[in-house]
């Protein structure tokens, strides 16, 4: 119904922002992220990207930063026990990006450090967008750093990005999948054979 609103902001904290859309005063939840973004702007104008969440006892919209925080939102509600509040946990705890990174690298510890997110829950978070998550994001980088420079003419950096993204989705470390690319020679292949050549290695 509401793709976003823009409006004054009167209030920001917790998970809570109130914007002032023409007189109507709107409350939003928002995740940790959005709301440590705003604390400078109250009393200014500013724009929130909304999801309406519709229940038999309750409507409640929720509001983003940036459109990419909201299709985030959006993919982490079609996993399988994951309803508006836990996703909202989930980007309070990790941004996009970080998301991102630890759903390749299977890193489930680290997704269930939002508060409410259990083992299990961020077992399917990573079962279920680990295919997904990519197509929306790019391959994730972890903490900003790309994986370790290989000579020229080696790898592409596309090449070798996409092909450390695959194999961090079979669990690999960064530093394990490093270790095996300086170990074979890729030169000319596609990311396909560059996976199979560094699992021959990674399996010794």
């Amino acid at each position: 119904m509401f793709y976003y609103l823009c409006g004054k902001l009167n209030m920001a904290s917790g998970n809570d922002a109130v914007l002032d859309c023409g007189g109507v005063g709107y409350l939003l939840t928002v995740s940790g992220k959005t709301v440590a973004m705003l604390h400078s702007k109250v009393g200014s104008t500013v724009k929130l990207f909304t999801h309406m969440s519709v229940r038999e006892d309750a409507v409640e919209l929720f509001g983003f930063a940036d459109e990419e925080e909201l299709s985030v939102f959006k993919l982490l509600i079609t996993v399988s026990g994951i309803g508006p509040k836990a996703a909202i946990a989930i980007l309070t705890a990790l941004t996009p990006s970080e998301l991102n990174v630890a759903v390749a690298s299977s890193d489930a510890k680290r997704i269930s450090g939002a508060q409410g997110v259990g083992g299990k829950t961020a077992a399917r978070v990573i079962l279920e967008l680990k295919d997904k998550l990519p197509k929306l994001l790019g391959a994730p980088v972890a903490g900003g750093d790309s994986y370790e420079e290989l000579p020229s003419g080696v790898l592409t950096s596309s090449e070798r990005d996409d092909a450390a993204a695959a194999l961090a989705v079979l669990g690999y470390t960064r530093s394990e999948i490093n270790a095996a690319f300086r170990k074979i020679d890729i030169g000319g292949c596609d990311m396909q054979e560059i996976v199979k050549r560094a699992l021959s290695v990674l399996a010794k």
